[in-house]
């Protein structure tokens, strides 16, 4: 075999500093999945839901993690029923990934890693976003639609059916948000 030339040599030399300054992707997206502002309905969700598993001392094996979350999320509401859907935990789920968040419970691995894993297999479980909390102290409710008003009373689970005008919505709101606005939006496990 006969020697490199000096231009090759260098070419070869500047090729392996090029590679070992700026490493070339080999699996997937090139960069590790980023879960700050991200999943977080997922992550919220897992950790209410594992701390609740340790507050009942269940047994950590995969089949009472998930009958657990099947049972919860009977009363998932709006995003978090979103994500029972997503995971196959509701009766009309198309799919069933339900396994990927068990196996990992039942070893005791954090949601924030859970959510990560979740993220590489349905991208659409970390793009849940809970609704911003409407500030009742600062907003004028008479200057809302009424559609954002009915809303607001259906995100409550209220509704009013002798609600003729405006302002009856606009009264009931005023009524009922001392019950909800004082207690937690998203509901313990």
């Amino acid at each position: 075999m006969q020697p490199a030339s000096p231009a090759a040599s260098i070419v070869l030399t500047l090729a392996t500093c090029i590679f070992a300054v700026y490493p070339i992707a080999v699996q997937g997206q090139g960069s590790p999945v980023r879960v700050g502002a991200d999943c977080e309905v997922c992550k919220e969700f897992l950790e209410r839901f594992y701390r609740s598993l340790i507050a009942k001392g269940v047994d950590f094996s995969q089949e009472i993690i998930e009958n657990e979350l099947i049972s919860i999320c009977l009363d998932a509401k709006g995003k978090e029923n979103r994500l029972c859907y997503y995971l196959g935990a509701t009766n009309d789920a198309a799919t069933k990934i339900l396994s990927e968040v068990t196996r990992p419970m039942s070893a005791h691995v954090p949601a924030v890693k859970i959510c990560e894993k979740l993220k590489k297999i349905d991208n659409q479980i970390c793009e849940l976003k809970y609704e911003k909390k409407l500030d009742l102290e600062s907003v004028d409710l008479s200057k809302m639609r009424v559609a954002e008003l009915k809303k607001i009373l259906s995100s409550w689970g209220e509704e009013c059916k002798a609600c003729i005008e405006k302002t009856d919505l606009v009264d009931l709101i005023k009524k009922l948000a001392p019950k909800y606005t004082s207690a937690n939006p998203r509901s313990e496990l």
